[in-house]
């Protein structure tokens, strides 16, 4: 345990001075948006950035950004919700362990059990969908859904699948035509339907518009088109 912290702390260490100006920047983006959780929440989550950017420092996303720059996106979905310093956290944290060397340990050691929890459980939680056959009926969908609600010991880890989700659409446009179709597909039927019954109602709606975009695009220009007549 000693070991991993050490190889962990190691880590923060190498980072360069381009490292902390890109650090810096990031925090930049993200400091302003958490003032509101004090001293000691901003603390914890200027040290997830510093975790999170050094996990994933050589990591591209499919538009050849960093990688990086999710879970930041992420992290400001959650401070706009106004959730706690260790949901922001966990934000900034939720994809190191599964596609990073850092472990669930780690992330206890240095923020505690309940950022250990959410990512955690948003890491089984990722795993879901992907047991589910693509062409689930409503009831399936359902049945997802309560096993979402039930398996998830805590409800921040649902609206830390939902920003993650939320900022995934955002860059769908990245994805294949089938991926597109396929997670817009999920995200009709399972993770609008959860924002709607964890109240999340600016989430839900881009969710469903989004998704609609998609998998319907010759209905969503037609609607656009009515909406902006009805706008003039």
């Amino acid at each position: 345990e000693e070991e991993a912290m050490e190889v962990l702390y190691n880590g923060l260490r190498d980072l360069t001075s381009f490292d902390h100006g890109e650090i810096e920047r990031y925090w930049g983006q993200i400091m302003p948006t958490v003032a509101y959780l004090g001293t000691e929440g901003c603390h914890m989550i200027h040290q997830a950035l510093r975790v999170a950017y050094r996990a994933h420092r050589e990591q591209k996303r499919k538009s050849g950004e960093p990688f990086i720059i999710h879970p930041v996106e992420v992290s400001l979905l959650l401070s706009g919700l106004k959730m706690d310093a260790e949901t922001v956290a966990a934000g900034l944290l939720h994809d190191t362990v599964e596609d990073t060397d850092l472990t669930f340990s780690q992330v206890e050691a240095m923020f505690g059990p309940v950022v250990r929890t959410i990512v955690e459980g948003e890491t089984k939680v990722s795993k879901l969908p992907k047991l589910v056959f693509n062409d689930y009926a409503d009831e399936q969908a359902e049945n997802l859904r309560q096993m979402f609600v039930a398996m998830t010991e805590d409800y921040r880890i649902i609206i830390v699948k939902l920003a993650d989700r939320l900022h995934n659409m955002r860059t769908l446009q990245h994805m294949k035509p089938e991926k597109q179709v396929k997670i817009s597909r999920e995200t009709l039927d399972i993770f609008a339907p959860l924002a709607h019954r964890m109240g999340i109602w600016q989430f839900k709606s881009e969710l469903e518009d989004t998704a609609f975009m998609y998998l319907y695009p010759a209905e969503y220009r037609r609607l656009n088109r009515e909406l902006r007549k009805h706008q003039t």
